[in-house]
């Protein structure tokens, strides 16, 4: 079986099913996107990692993060290796004791554990035939891009944009602390975007 790599290109709301949120992954030396729906949950759980946040306490996926290294286990990778009626299924790839070991896993529980331990995500050509989908290019985009997470605002219309720089932080350290992962992905974005201007 031939591996291809797989990136995180983002979240996304679903447009198909209410609730729900898409993961995009991409293919790493091509234009194919795969379109991942998962819930809410998961979802926090990736944009967590993805966003950099550090929650007080460890989340689930964390604390499995820190029983597996407490027991000298290493995720090497994550293979999507099967695609049916719709549902995808992942496999991880650990290293215990000097041997491999196989676990089945959800798509999605993969993914945030990949990020935890930064391993590679990989599929197969037949996958990528079934599920993917190359986007159309965005103008003033390089073909085959696409920011799906990205929200197109005009400047100013933020819930935020009337908070100084200091009361974001400090709203975001709040947020974090009361496990509000919504909130926090927000407010980060908007102490990001007041860097950068």
């Amino acid at each position: 079986m031939q591996k291809i790599r797989l990136n995180i290109l983002g979240l996304s709301v679903s447009q198909t099913q209410s609730g729900a949120y898409a993961l995009v992954l991409s293919e790493e030396n091509g234009d194919r996107r795969i379109p991942i729906i998962i819930g809410p949950v998961e979802a926090q759980a990736i944009a967590i990692q993805l966003e950099g946040l550090k929650p007080p306490r460890p989340l689930t996926h964390d604390l499995i993060k820190n029983l597996a290294l407490a027991f000298n286990i290493v995720l090497l990778e994550v293979v999507i290796h099967k695609l049916e009626e719709g549902i995808f299924y992942s496999e991880l790839f650990c290293e215990m004791d000097g041997r491999e070991v196989k676990i089945d896993s959800r798509t999605s529980d993969a993914v945030a554990l990949a990020l935890r331990f930064r391993c590679p995500i990989y599929t197969t050509e037949e996958i990528l035939s079934k599920a993917g989908i190359v986007l159309e290019a965005d103008e003033g985009k390089q073909p085959g891009t696409a920011n799906v997470s990205e929200k197109s605002e005009p400047p100013g219309s933020s819930p935020f944009s009337r908070y100084t720089l200091q009361e974001l932080e400090e709203m975001l350290s709040e947020a974090v602390q009361n496990e509000d992962y919504e909130k926090a992905s927000v407010l980060r974005d908007e102490i990001n975007n007041r860097k950068k201007n």
